[in-house]
């Protein structure tokens, strides 16, 4: 991808590393975890060819943006705010958002908190719910008492961390070939119902998980090398205070409280993502979550398609985003 510019600019106090292709119209893709600016490598040329400035960056905590230690730097807060001093570096007044995972609720706070910079948004993986009904890891420790969930694991500083860099090849070939389509299916078959087979919660995240000998088709060694490289300069801490900062999150943006998105939006997932069986639902995915919605576009569901959507699906989602743009732009 010798076409993408590279620059690191300052937002929020701390520096951040884009990956830029195209002129136009801002679009800014927020990635998720355990991830990078790479994971849009698809959706960049796409989006720049069709007369945008494509923008991916690495979420603080990541690749070669900065890295604060303590857990307070990364609350949704100041993820948003990050959003804002990229729009505010790059001269531009107002932007679209776009993300995925962890990078749904950046794309999608971002524009829920910013109404004036934001003009549109939309999301893979994770939809819009405004503020929940509690603190986000009091509501796990409630779902999940005594069973495993990697959110609750997550929550133990140095564990998680020495768990994925002791090997971070194989932590990473694990987790992205777990939560794919392929292994989605495959725990199916196995009676599991998400990414993790059910097990105590003092088991390891890697636990238990399946170890696959073959890539699948939508990356290669090369895309795993690349994502090891940037998790050998960042390490995992920044990574994982994103989900140890989740109850500050609750009690620092009491505006999201019963909050419905405004602006034009769109949302796809895959009919194997894991994320769809956390919170157990007998809803369609549309009546789920349209209510949170004034203006939804579309919601899509890709038959087949684990957690990696754009990854997995490069061409149906490039098709989804360009028509999103096409209307609101």
């Amino acid at each position: 991808m010798s076409e993408v510019e590279f620059k690191v600019i300052e937002s929020n106090g701390i520096n951040i590393r884009l990956a830029m292709m195209g002129e136009g119209p801002l679009v800014i893709f927020c990635h998720g975890w355990p991830e990078s600016w790479y994971s849009y490598r698809h959706q960049l040329p796409a989006v720049a060819k069709a007369g945008f400035k494509a923008v991916a960056y690495d979420v603080r905590g990541y690749g070669e943006s900065d890295k604060p230690h303590e857990i307070e730097a990364y609350t949704m807060r100041n993820m948003t705010n990050d959003v804002i001093g990229i729009i505010d570096a790059l001269g531009y007044d107002t932007a679209i958002t776009i993300g995925h995972d962890w990078g749904g609720p950046i794309a999608l706070n971002t524009a829920a908190l910013n109404e004036d910079r934001i003009t549109a948004t939309g999301t893979l993986s994770v939809p819009f719910t405004g503020r929940g009904p509690m603190p986000t890891l009091d509501l796990w420790k409630e779902i999940y008492k005594d069973r495993f969930f990697y959110q609750l694991y997550f929550q133990k500083e140095g564990i998680a961390e020495e768990e994925f860099e002791s090997d971070l090849s194989n932590a990473l070939f694990i987790t992205y070939t777990n939560s794919d389509g392929r292994g989605m299916q495959k725990n199916f078959e196995k009676g599991q119902s998400g990414l993790v087979p059910e097990k105590t919660k003092d088991s390891a995240f890697l636990e238990g998980m399946e170890v696959f000998e073959d890539f699948p088709g939508w990356f290669s060694k090369e895309d795993l090398e690349y994502f090891v490289s940037q998790f050998e300069i960042s390490g995992l801490r920044g990574p994982f205070n994103r989900y140890r900062a989740q109850n500050i999150d609750w009690h620092e943006i009491p505006e999201l409280e019963g909050k419905i998105l405004e602006q034009p939006a769109f949302f796809v997932t895959g009919t194997l993502d894991p994320v769809n069986f956390f919170v157990p639902s007998d809803q369609t995915l549309i009546d789920r979550i349209g209510p949170n919605y004034k203006d939804l576009l579309f919601a899509e569901e890709l038959e087949g398609i684990g957690h990696w959507t754009q990854q997995e699906a490069p061409e149906e989602v490039n098709n989804f985003i360009l028509n999103f743009l096409k209307k609101v732009s």
